[in-house]
């Protein structure tokens, strides 16, 4: 019987196929993966003791005092989850918001208590004024305005991140949207010997109703008008990433987009940017080039077989796009660096 010859140009060389054929390698070799211990858990802490408040928006969540917490840690603990976001509920509140630095408040109470429990929890920290006020904002009212102060505000919000990293926290998490507020927390953090404690900016925050359940749990409603002078306003996708470079040069080690689920697209836009201005940056450094030499020369070692296949053959077709491209590659690299010859960046330390 005759066999029939197939052209090698008719069978693919390239099988991505082959990693996607059992559930092991997809799970293996997965980009996008979730685990419990990427998982936050809120909660919500009120001054006092012997007290849990169910929250009617939130079912199966309450406000907890902090001799209240042991059950909820370990029930979390049993689920996987290594990290809690903390809420402060004080008793009295008034127009500073004096309870969010207070290290006998219920934040620094129940940060001391939980690091006592599981030292190995991250715990973070929420930093904003709505919970203490008596008016509901996220800073001072200026009185003549009655509009949020937001130069006099830094400082309170730098104070309450100092007083939850005297108490434990590893990171403190800023979400009022003052302008200025991490570079603010920063120096404050810095000044106080915190350098290891890392801040979670809210950096991308619309004004949403989504934050209503939130807002109940927490009780940090304002008693009037709305945030939407200080938090994003929905139409806007391009200051998105205005705040989220301006967050990152002040010195924020991670960066939020609140809320999630409506703003994905939002989310998308950060991460190209954030990865976009990493690259510019390397370039700049003079690093990028050989990152792209490694990510190359990893290509080439996973081609390898192929080509020497080719060689001993006597196939040289695939040489030739190779080399091109390789050719290519090179001539990006100059242009690059003649583009960023003439710049000079000077990188600020907060």
């Amino acid at each position: 019987m005759e066999t029939l010859w197939t052209p090698a140009a008719v069978k693919p060389r390239a099988r991505p196929r082959r990693l996607r054929r059992s559930a092991q390698l997809r799970e293996a070799l997965g980009e996008t993966t979730l685990r419990t211990a990427q998982l936050v858990h809120p909660l919500f802490v009120r001054d006092g003791s012997g007290g849990d408040w169910p929250i009617a928006s939130m079912p199966g969540h309450a406000q907890l005092t902090v001799d209240r917490l042991d059950a909820e840690l370990g029930e979390i603990d049993a689920l996987g989850i290594r990290s809690v976001l903390l809420f402060g509920i004080p008793d009295a509140k008034d127009a500073s918001g004096s309870g969010a630095w207070n290290p006998s408040g219920p934040v620094p109470r129940a940060i001391a208590a939980i690091k006592q429990r599981s030292p190995s929890l991250v715990v973070i920290a929420d930093v904003c004024l709505c919970e203490y006020t008596s008016h509901g904002h996220c800073g001072l009212l200026d009185d003549e305005t009655g509009a949020v102060s937001n130069d006099s505000t830094l400082a309170l919000l730098a104070q309450a991140a100092a007083a939850y990293a005297d108490a434990g926290a590893d990171i403190v998490a800023p979400s009022a949207m003052m302008d200025g507020q991490v570079a603010a927390i920063r120096a404050g953090l810095d000044d106080a010997g915190h350098t290891d404690v890392a801040i979670l900016a809210y950096a991308v925050k619309y004004a949403s109703a989504f934050y209503g359940p939130f807002r109940e749990a927490a009780q940090s409603a304002p008693a009037f008008g709305d945030r939407r002078a200080y938090q994003m306003y929905a139409g806007n996708a391009r200051e998105a990433l205005r705040e989220e470079r301006l967050d990152e040069e002040e010195g924020a080690d991670m960066l939020m987009v609140k809320p999630a689920g409506p703003y994905l697209d939002i989310i998308q836009r950060v991460r190209a940017e954030l990865l976009s201005r990493q690259a510019r940056f390397r370039h700049h450094r003079r690093r990028l080039p050989q990152k792209v030499i490694l990510l190359e020369r990893v290509e080439l070692e996973q081609m390898r077989p192929q080509l020497l296949g080719d060689l001993r053959c006597g196939r040289f077709e695939h040489l030739q796009p190779l080399l091109a491209r390789i050719a290519f590659e090179i001539q990006h690299l100059i242009q690059i660096r003649a583009d960023l010859a003439p710049l000079r960046f000077e990188r600020r330390l907060h």
